[in-house]
């Protein structure tokens, strides 16, 4: 791999793994009987209409786990409002059995190589709180953090992409981005990034593609 490029990531579903994936860690952490989490989004789209309608642009991906976080509040007899009680909640204190270990191995490779490391995300202190990343030693190991909780600018707006870009200090096409939200990656492609569509039922091809788009 050639020097001077970065690997730029999103958390939710790249770095982490998704809450679809994780039920089973969540209902332990909730006190929930096993079985009580039924949305599987990706994993199982004909059984949530709610997710097929965030991906037809329907509704908006904050606004999908905001009726998450509102059902899953209610199975507790409580009323969540805001995303970070059910991600908070729900990912307990063991933070790093929600990272894809093929995306640490992703991370390892490029900052081996000499690239910059950068995460572009439009929740990550809204969802986990502003004291994860100091639970999670990994993120501190990135260069640039850029995150719509405090710039209040949304992928795939082009101006996200572009404050990336200036803070990392390198050319659109040295941008190697990572997501898993088809409207972030049109984005990306928009601002001349290359992309990698990460399937989250697959995330060692797309990590592998992104090392590949490195050298």
């Amino acid at each position: 791999m050639s020097a001077r490029k970065a690997l730029v990531l999103d958390f939710g579903g790249v770095i982490s793994r998704t809450l679809f994936e994780t039920h089973d860690l969540s209902e332990q952490a909730l006190g929930l009987p096993p079985g009580s989490l039924t949305w599987r989004g990706p994993f199982e789209p004909e059984g949530d209409a709610l997710w097929r309608a965030m991906q037809a642009d329907e509704i908006s991906e904050r606004e999908y786990w905001l009726r998450r976080t509102q059902e899953v509040g209610a199975l507790l007899g409580e009323q969540w409002t805001r995303m970070e009680d059910l991600v908070k909640r729900a990912r307990g204190a063991e933070v790093e059995a929600i990272i894809r270990p093929e995306a640490v191995a992703a991370i390892n490779a490029a900052q081996a190589a000499g690239h910059r490391l950068a995460i572009l995300s439009n929740e990550l202190d809204m969802f986990y709180g502003a004291d994860f990343r100091a639970r999670l030693p990994l993120l501190q190991r990135f260069d640039v953090i850029i995150d719509a909780t405090y710039t209040g600018i949304l992928k795939p707006d082009p101006r996200a992409y572009q404050a990336c870009q200036e803070a990392l200090g390198v050319a659109p096409h040295d941008c190697v981005f990572v997501d898993d939200q088809a409207r972030n990656i049109a984005g990306a492609q928009a601002a001349g990034w290359p992309t990698v569509h990460l399937d989250v039922r697959d995330p060692a091809s797309g990590f592998a593609q992104a090392l590949l788009l490195l050298s």
